[in-house]
């Protein structure tokens, strides 16, 4: 057993060398996919945009992201590049530490319990670094080391195999969608034109913006209860994630149920990752939304996966919309929801095109493609590495 420290330190590169005209590999965490550790977007800019909160690195790194560390994001470099600074540029050392098995120790599931219960601060959660570093790695030799991280070489690349079936299924329904529905700005279709707010439960309920900081403290936050759905819980693709991170008790859930979820609800993020969305359907019965999410819910004229497929496959189609280089929308708020003008299809139509989506998704279930299921096999592997038991 070695301490992270002693065997990783953080260590970024300099840049004396380069001129700021020098287009550079930029990475935030929102370039990184939770759990895999996969490269979602390979943005290259001028090192004059880097900013200052930043630290370079080259193929020699592991970049391990120290913010919300339960959404395990590392990423392995494969060139010299530029990170935020929540993304720690740690430094194997070559003659005692495998790089690629430092990764996945990061990502097993040993390591992600035993940071997540190391983390400060309730909106925006960071190990502390001190903890961090003194964090001790089981260091069999070099290669056993290297032994166990092609084995999970092996495992990951089945799991990204299936991963690649359902980004195969999701352009397909893309595909389906836009030969259904038409782009909205030409509107091929003919559908007449309407405002989202003509859809809403009612007038009351059917935008609501999460409570203010004051109305629910980070001190009222509990290790168990109702959850409370976070910009975490939605991402890009228009997917919402089952996986609270947050809970209150049933009192607080009594005090805040005007904020509460059901079913079939949209949750949307106005900060952050601006415009991610997501239809609720939970296994847990009571949830409320945190600060930075908007509710919006719908009467039975406008079925809310129609709703999230609109926005996910054709954000860049409506005009008071815009979305940055990142994919997300550059601002959200519920009068722009309101006045949001789309060409507006018959629910009839909407249900056959559901149809087709859910009898899609029911046969990757039935095939044995689930998200879910894939990580948690890789993660039972991992498992037994991290345990000497491979």
């Amino acid at each position: 057993m070695c301490v992270l420290g002693d065997v990783a330190p953080a260590k970024p590169i300099k840049l004396n060398s380069f001129k700021q005209s020098d287009n550079f590999w930029q990475v935030t965490l929102d370039h990184i996919e939770s759990g895999t550790g996969r490269l979602l977007e390979r943005n290259i800019k001028p090192l004059s945009e880097a900013g200052t909160s930043t630290h370079a690195f080259d193929e020699r790194h592991v970049l391990y992201s120290k913010l919300r560390p339960y959404l395990n994001k590392v990423l392995l470099p494969d060139g010299i590049g530029i990170g935020t600074t929540e993304l720690v540029p740690m430094l194997p050392d070559p003659e005692r530490l495998d790089r690629d098995y430092l990764a996945y120790y990061l990502k097993s599931n040993i390591f992600v319990n035993w940071v997540s219960s190391q983390t400060a601060g309730a909106k925006m959660p960071r190990v502390s670094m001190n903890t961090f570093w003194e964090h001790e790695i089981p260091l069999p030799p070099l290669p056993e080391q290297k032994r166990i991280a092609a084995i999970l070489d092996k495992a990951d690349s089945l799991r990204r195999k299936n991963q690649q079936a359902i980004q195969l299924a999701d352009k397909f329904l893309r595909a389906v969608f836009l030969d259904m529905f038409g782009d909205p700005v030409t509107n091929p279709k003919g559908f007449k034109p309407r405002l989202l707010k003509e859809f809403y439960f009612d007038e009351n309920t059917g935008t609501k913006c999460g409570p203010f900081g004051s109305a629910l403290k980070k001190e009222e936050y509990v290790e168990s209860g109702i959850p409370v759905w976070n910009m975490d819980n939605i991402n890009l693709s228009g997917k919402f994630i089952d996986k609270p991170n947050l809970w209150i008790t049933e009192a607080k859930f009594e005090e805040l149920e005007p904020y509460s979820i059901k079913p079939g609800d949209v949750i949307i993020s106005r900060a952050g990752t601006v415009g991610k969305m997501g239809v609720v359907r939970s296994k847990h019965s009571k949830s409320i939304i945190s600060t930075n999410l908007i509710r919006v819910r719908f009467g039975c004229e406008l079925l809310p996966e129609y709703f999230v497929s609109l926005m996910t496959y054709c954000k860049t189609r409506f005009g008071r919309l815009k979305t940055g280089p990142d994919g997300s929308f550059t601002h959200m708020n519920t009068g722009i929801l309101d006045n949001l003008e789309f060409p507006y299809p018959p629910v009839s139509i909407q249900s056959d095109y559901l149809l087709v989506r859910n009898k899609l998704l029911d046969t990757l279930k039935k095939a044995g493609y689930s998200e879910k299921l894939s990580n948690d096999a890789f993660g039972a592997i991992s498992q037994k590495a991290f345990a000497g038991e491979l």
